[in-house]
């Protein structure tokens, strides 16, 4: 069931509200930059994102193909979201830190269902052979 969760990054600075349902499945991949930060994301579509503050602390940083914006804050170094646009996505969608959602609690986050993906290969659509690091 899709409900309206609150987020933010560790100082506070950055604020949203994402409509997110964590049962339709998150994801986790190994691309360079997801493995590095241990990213867990949900994708929403544009519409269902709404920042709320922050705008000014958040830095942007793009890597390979460019598609991902992937936005930190600048004081805590936090990522809360990244932001992209993907035909296959359904266009324009945000990639929320499924860590950085404030009102979830930990036994939602035990059941969410994970997808691995195979970023490090460019094969999105494929899990990696190793999972178990993400």
């Amino acid at each position: 069931m899709t409900e309206t969760h609150v987020g933010s990054c560790h100082c506070g600075a950055i604020r949203f509200k994402a409509d997110v349902d964590l049962s339709e499945g998150t994801s986790k991949c190994n691309c360079s930059i997801c493995a590095k930060t241990r990213y867990w994301k949900v994708v929403v579509t544009a519409d269902a994102f709404r920042l709320r503050r922050g705008a000014d602390a958040l830095t942007d940083y793009r890597v390979g193909s460019d598609t991902v914006h992937h936005r930190f804050c600048s004081r805590c170094g936090v990522k809360p979201f990244g932001r992209g646009s993907v035909d296959e996505l359904g266009g324009d969608f945000y990639a929320v830190n499924v860590a950085c959602l404030d009102d979830v609690t930990d036994e939602e986050l035990a059941e969410a269902p994970v997808t691995y993906e195979d970023g490090r290969h460019d094969d999105w659509e494929s899990t990696p052979a190793e999972t178990r690091h993400l």
